[in-house]
């Protein structure tokens, strides 16, 4: 799952998996799981090694169910060195990739982003529109084949597009 704070990602990803049977593994839970508030760090080198962690339970959950499909979630992909290293990953397991890209009205982000601050459900706490619009900014374009999923559309209508890639 690859897109900008605030784009459907996650919830994308939760519909998918629940629809297909698969495991979402979300990179901002997996970072509370493994490090206390005090040593949380929304860092890019703590962001790597999260996503490490990630891509090993990925192999150990393939290892025993090969056909399960995995979510990675929570991760923007905004540099093109994360999305080698997925698919390097997937290469290595003798698994298939697919990429899925949300997007959305910066508004609609905004919203989102705003309502989720006030709520406090979302369990990184660095999601904010200055955030979204930094990583917009130094977004690098993903060159892989891909599906764009625009969630300003309905969402069941984006769960049907994300199904209709993952054949």
């Amino acid at each position: 799952m690859a897109g900008l704070p605030g784009t459907g990602k996650s919830a994308l990803a939760e519909a998918l998996s629940q629809r297909l049977g698969g495991t979402v593994l979300s990179k901002d839970r997996i970072r509370h799981a493994l490090f206390s508030p005090r040593d949380t760090e929304y860092t890019t080198g703590q962001d790597d090694f999260v996503m490490e962690v990630m891509l090993q339970a990925a192999g150990r959950i393939l290892q025993k169910h090969p056909d399960r499909v995995v979510f990675l979630d929570g991760r923007t992909f905004s540099r093109s060195y994360q999305i080698e290293r997925v698919i390097e990953v997937a290469a290595r397991l003798g698994q298939a990739w697919q990429i899925l890209e949300c997007v959305c009205a910066d508004e609609t982000a905004r919203t989102r982003l705003d309502a989720q601050a006030v709520e406090g459900h979302h369990p990184a706490g660095n999601r904010t529109f200055g955030l979204y619009l930094d990583i917009k900014r130094r977004f690098e374009p993903i060159t892989r084949p891909k599906t764009i999923i625009d969630t300003d559309r309905p969402f069941e209508q984006c769960v049907n597009m994300g199904l209709a890639a993952m054949r």
